[in-house]
């Protein structure tokens, strides 16, 4: 191009960060740009939440009335600050490569409880400026006392080094793009399965007229095409709900293994117990409108769910269940006893890891007060196994994701080929990960529990019935059919495949928790 362009960004640390990201993969490319800064009404007024704040677009409507007059060229912005509808004139010309959407819970040190949930103090108080945020963070912790939080990046951060929160959340994203040393907090990172982020969040999009055909064109350079069509559907889902930022809703599309995943979460307001719900789809035509779809509260959900496992009424699946008024069945069908009253010693001598693929191992494993080698790590199968092996003090090195323990075998090769692991578990177990770790590596399978079915099993009418493990399976199904109209939940492939031997069909999870175990009765 034969003239420089005006770039348009706020005046904050990220933005700048941004607006040179843009100036630079312009300039490789032979494009001139200079920036020009612009306070928009979102940096003006800091007293106020989002939520008070009047009209959308706060952060970036004075960005977009420079670029309609023609005194700058580009605008960028941070996706998830753009309303839904572009305004006339004015189009997104390009769509950066998405940076990481996960959120970062920084803690303060001495607040650190790893016992709890996200290893924060009960009680704490959690600066956070999102309703959306809130809402699931007290899903997960009713304790929290959350505040509010404005201010730009280091700005907050300042604020918890001050001690005036005991723990605060930010987008992963902005953090990276700034290089921030945060090695004086905690850092609890939750993923975007765990805690779903802001439609859109992670990526830039870059703002231009309409009419500057010949800009468009050369902004290709910079855009990426995958990613603008999984933002298409977290932005259509946003405007299908009408809503803005201050909208309880988090909303996540990656496409994995072939198949597009959409995780959503929404409630009414940031004190309200919100709805999860997870889906897969092999295109994203109608996608949007199918995860709207799912939350209509005119929609008819189960009256009453069946679930293999004892159940407090303060857990996720309890509460997930009683929002909707939703009769839950929670008991287990096998009981589990111990296989030994003592641990030798050398059996974790020189240990490297301990695996635990149960919450259930979890338990027996530390009942038996083991004495730990020094810089022993821990693996887990998944977060319900993570929480238990909190409550005994001590943090997982790896978490398995999802419910194929074929990938968590594979995944956690990678971290423990050639070294010592340890398998507390049941006698009998499937012994899935062992499987798939390295001949060299030195496996010490170790029963600590055994399974015995119960008998006279009480058939149950619910409309859904969860199964969380093959005992339970074999045990209901022993003595037990189904109703004609009863849908089943397992809730991972191991309990799956003994499902498919009673030629049951079944529902799997995103994940192996109550979670994830909510999210599928929800998207029944």
């Amino acid at each position: 191009m034969d003239r420089t362009l005006i770039i348009g960004t706020r005046g904050s640390d990220l933005a700048l960060w941004q607006a040179n990201f843009v100036k630079d993969r312009l300039g490789e490319n032979n494009i001139a740009a200079e920036l020009k800064i612009i306070k928009t009404q979102g940096d003006r007024i800091l007293n106020l939440s989002f939520d008070k704040l009047e009209g959308k677009g706060f952060f970036t409507k004075e960005l977009e009335e420079e670029l309609l007059a023609g005194t700058i060229d580009i605008a960028v912005h941070s996706h998830k600050d753009l309303p839904t509808e572009n305004p006339p004139a004015l189009i997104i010309a390009a769509v950066s490569e998405r940076e990481d959407p996960s959120e970062l819970l920084l803690v303060l040190k001495d607040c650190v409880d790893v016992r709890q949930k996200m290893s924060v103090k009960f009680g704490a108080k959690v600066g956070t400026s999102s309703n959306r945020r809130k809402a699931q963070l007290l899903a997960y912790r009713p304790d929290f006392d959350i505040k509010e939080l404005r201010g730009n990046v280091p700005t907050r951060i300042d604020k918890l080094r001050n001690e005036k929160y005991d723990a605060i959340m930010l987008a992963k994203a902005g953090v990276s793009r700034l290089g921030i040393d945060l090695s004086q907090f905690h850092v609890e990172e939750l993923t975007p399965a765990e805690l779903i982020p802001a439609p859109a969040q992670g990526a830039l999009a870059i703002q231009i007229r309409e009419s500057d055909k010949e800009l468009l064109d050369a902004l290709q350079v910079l855009n990426h095409p995958n990613v603008v069509e999984e933002l298409a559907v977290e932005r259509s889902v946003l405007k299908l709900f009408g809503g803005g930022c201050h909208l309880p809703l988090g909303c996540y599309c990656r496409k994995e293994d072939g198949k597009y995943q959409v995780f959503t979460s929404k409630a009414d307001t940031g004190e309200d117990f919100p709805d999860r719900l997870f889906l897969e789809s092999d295109t994203t035509e109608g996608l949007a409108e199918k995860v709207v779809a799912r939350f209509d509260k005119k929609r008819k959900l189960p009256q009453s769910v069946f679930i293999s496992r004892e159940l407090t009424e303060q857990s996720y699946f309890s509460k997930a269940m009683k929002k909707h008024k939703i009769e839950v069945d929670a008991r287990s069908l096998i009981r589990t006893v111990p296989v030994i009253m003592k641990l030798d010693p050398y059996i974790l001598k020189d240990t490297d890891w301990i695996f635990f693929s149960s919450k259930n191992a979890v338990e027996y494993f530390f009942s038996l007060k083991p004495e730990l080698p020094a810089g022993v790590k821990f693996g887990v199968m998944g977060a319900g196994s993570e929480e238990v092996l909190r409550t005994k003090g001590h943090l997982t090195t790896y978490t398995g994701v999802g419910i194929d323990s074929a990938d968590v075998a594979h995944e956690f090769a990678k971290l423990a080929n050639g070294t010592k692991v340890v398998f507390p578990g049941s006698e009998g177990s499937l012994k899935s990960i062992q499987k798939g770790l390295s001949p060299e590596t030195k496996v010490v399978d170790l029963p600590v529990y055994e399974t015995v079915l119960e008998e006279d099993i009480e058939v149950t009418t619910a409309d859904v019935l969860v199964f969380t493990s093959p005992s339970n399976v074999t045990a209901y199904f022993a003595e037990n059919l189904l109703y004609p109209d009863q849908k089943v939940i397992a809730i991972g492939k191991s309990t799956g495949r003994k499902l498919d031997e009673m030629g049951t069909r079944y529902t799997l999870p995103f994940s192996p928790d109550e979670v994830g175990l909510a999210e599928a009765v929800f998207g029944l």
